[in-house]
């Protein structure tokens, strides 16, 4: 006979188990899609201009590039007229740049696409963890894709008549985020829409006195590791009520993606995603 003790010791491995295996096998490959409607001032569109938004890629021996793949394939299904991507398209380094520039290609074949770096794609945070000590390596990547990157600079773009202005920083943690130089020359009081790309939410601190309506980000996962009672301790940011979703922030918006990768291929209760943004008046 089972005794209590057995009984209860048996049914903590089983649900331990069990947990363990939805953090390793399922949740990281569950991949979900976020579809949201943000109304930003200066838009003048009957339709709304459709963003595709990815970051967290995080190429590595937990994160394959076949799952990246489908996690494009999964956002272009919905037709987007913009692609923005928030950096951390690798963990440390590319094993085969080949295979991901025509990865990559999938998406700057579909739409226009712009994206800013993450602290894992070269620089001085991630040179101390086996990365790349700057950003030579992930530039190619993205110029042979034909991605546009912008680090700290500006550029507007038309889409379906509609002008859009992408500002885009460098990564805050590899101590490169520039808003100074990232807004240089841009009209203060202009009515074009303004969407901001940062890889990190918390660089909106430093960008709080510049011209802009949207902020889109990545870097935290969601936490990554989203526990009962506690919330997003792991979330490697200052201000966690910016880990993930739309949320209001000094009369302007912030939306942070939980992106499509992970770190040590754990992911609880925080499913990847991609994440589909309408963009109307």
């Amino acid at each position: 006979m089972i005794t209590r003790r057995q009984f209860i010791l048996g049914g903590a491995a089983t649900l331990g188990l069990g947990v363990f295996v939805d953090m390793r096998v399922i949740e990281p490959r569950w991949l979900g899609v976020d579809h949201r409607t943000i109304h930003l001032p200066g838009v003048d569109l009957e339709r709304p201009i459709r963003i595709l938004h990815l970051a967290d890629m995080h190429l590595s021996d937990t994160v394959s590039l076949s799952f990246i793949r489908r996690a494009f394939l999964k956002g272009l299904a919905y037709r987007p007229d913009l692609i923005c991507l928030t950096g951390d398209f690798i963990s440390t380094r590319i094993k085969n740049p080949e295979a991901y520039v025509a990865t990559l290609r999938l998406l700057s074949d579909r739409a226009p696409c712009f994206a800013c770096p993450g602290n894992h794609d070269g620089g001085d945070w991630v040179k101390s963890h086996g990365g790349y000590n700057d950003l030579t390596v992930f530039r190619a990547l993205l110029h042979a894709a034909d991605i546009t990157l912008l680090v700290n600079q500006w550029e507007t773009v038309s889409i379906k008549g509609q002008p859009i202005r992408l500002v885009a920083l460098g990564d805050l943690w590899a101590m490169e985020a520039r808003p100074k130089t990232a807004f240089k020359n841009v009209p203060p009081n202009s009515r074009t829409p303004c969407i901001l790309l940062s890889h990190n939410p918390d660089s909106k601190d430093i960008c709080a006195d510049y011209p802009w309506d949207l902020m889109l980000c990545g870097h935290t996962h969601g936490g990554q590791l989203k526990l009962p009672l506690l919330g997003t301790p792991f979330a490697p940011v200052r201000d966690h009520r910016f880990v993930a979703g739309l949320h209001p922030w000094s009369n302007r918006l912030i939306y942070t993606t939980r992106g499509i990768g992970n770190i040590f291929g754990l992911r609880f209760n925080c499913r990847p995603e991609v994440s589909i943004l309408d963009i109307s008046a």
